[in-house]
């Protein structure tokens, strides 16, 4: 089982910094670069961009509990749930499994996570 978690490539888990606007005021936030692959994918299944679907995800955030504490642990965990849900969703019928980015280059399809403008 170790050799799962330690064969994997290193350019995975090294630091990337970003910077995206979050209600009009430009911040940087630093992930691992599997994190930010995960959220590329997120926010291509939901037809935004990285950017916007943060930006979205800040703000029903705030309207929900007044406040973000700590953005990158929430961006974090966001991909956990993600990851989550693709693991624990029933297949529909007729329709394939879903594939992994990583492995085909293309996003999975998955229900709305984020609340329609």
């Amino acid at each position: 089982m170790c050799r799962i978690f330690a064969g994997q490539d290193p350019a995975s888990y090294e630091g990337q910094t970003r910077s995206i606007r979050l209600n009009g005021h430009s911040t940087s936030i630093r992930l691992e670069a599997a994190f930010w692959a995960m959220l590329e994918e997120i926010a291509a299944s939901q037809g935004m961009s990285v950017a916007r679907f943060a930006s979205t995800l800040h703000d029903e955030v705030l309207e929900l509990h007044g406040e973000v504490s700590n953005f990158a642990s929430l961006l974090r965990c966001t991909c956990l749930v993600y990851a989550t849900e693709l693991r624990t969703r029933p297949a529909c019928s007729g329709e394939a499994a879903p594939a992994h980015t990583a492995a085909s280059g293309s996003p999975r399809s998955m229900p709305a996570l984020v609340a329609a403008e």
